[in-house]
């Protein structure tokens, strides 16, 4: 096994059964419970110094994109804080509950412990999908068209991964109305555009022919394709289906496996 975040979860995914997609997906009587679960450390998501309301918000952001990308709505939130002294834990959870509010979730529980290392924050979160099943990654097909539901690479372009000052909404509406539309797979852009689609692209078995895709103001083409954190969605629709409002085609699924662009940078962890 390598010592890279992908490899890790490779050998996650081999192991149990669950594993595999942005959220765990577990059925219950009257549908979809989609899980969750990430968090955000000091020194690695962001610097010290960074607002506490920020990277509260931001802990939560990323598990509500989570669900997002499965085509479901947040609930409910636990989180949890590790935190040095002299942390103004207030006010972070003041940010975590702001963004519970702007996903439409509640914060439910959680845990306070105390350390001598950097600050943790951990956030669970459930989610629900409703009137159908939830998009896992592993559906596209030949002929698909991959689309994405805005611009990429601002949060590149604003080094946003360190700093925390990047309010990006997950898109919550927007996965619903991708997975009503006939979604055949989805994630959210958060490691970078072109490593979050091989993901997609491993899971299904397929290649992909890309066109140029969107740059937000401010960021270059490598930004759109490498950067990450921009929590916007990347799904792909049979030709037939039509694409909600404001989503934009970026390519189209074909049939060879080894047919994708070289990477452009990307985010993940390493253990070594």
């Amino acid at each position: 096994m390598g010592t890279g975040e992908f490899d890790v979860i490779e050998h996650l995914r081999a192991r149990f059964p669950l594993v595999g997609d942005d959220s765990a997906v577990v059925q219950v009587p009257d549908g979809h419970l989609v899980l969750a679960a990430d968090a955000v450390v000091e020194g690695v998501d962001f610097v010290p110094g960074c607002p506490v309301a920020d990277i509260g918000y931001r802990a939560v952001l990323v598990n509500a994109s989570d669900v997002a990308a499965m085509g479901g709505r947040p609930l409910h939130v636990l989180l949890t804080i590790v935190a040095p002294p002299g942390t103004d834990l207030l006010g972070l959870i003041d940010g975590a509950a702001d963004g519970a509010r702007v996903h439409g979730c509640e914060i439910a529980g959680g845990d306070l412990s105390g350390t001598t290392g950097p600050l943790v924050v951990s956030v669970a979160i459930t989610g629900v999908v409703e009137g159908g099943a939830p998009v896992l990654r592993s559906g596209a097909r030949p002929g698909d068209g991959v689309f994405v539901t805005g611009r990429l690479g601002a949060a590149a372009a604003a080094e946003y991964r360190l700093q925390a000052a990047w309010h990006p909404k997950a898109r919550v509406a927007e996965g619903i109305a991708a997975r009503r539309a006939g979604a055949t797979a989805m994630i959210d852009v958060s490691d970078g555009f072109l490593a979050d689609l091989g993901h997609v692209l491993d899971a299904s078995g397929v290649g992909v022919r890309l066109d140029r895709v969107p740059a937000a103001p401010g960021a270059t083409q490598e930004q759109a394709l490498g950067g990450g954190d921009d929590y916007e969605l990347i799904f792909t629709l049979p030709p037939a289906a039509v694409a909600p409002p404001g989503a934009m085609r970026v390519g189209t699924i074909t049939g060879d496996p080894a047919e994708r662009p070289v990477g452009v940078g990307g985010w993940q962890h390493h253990f070594t």
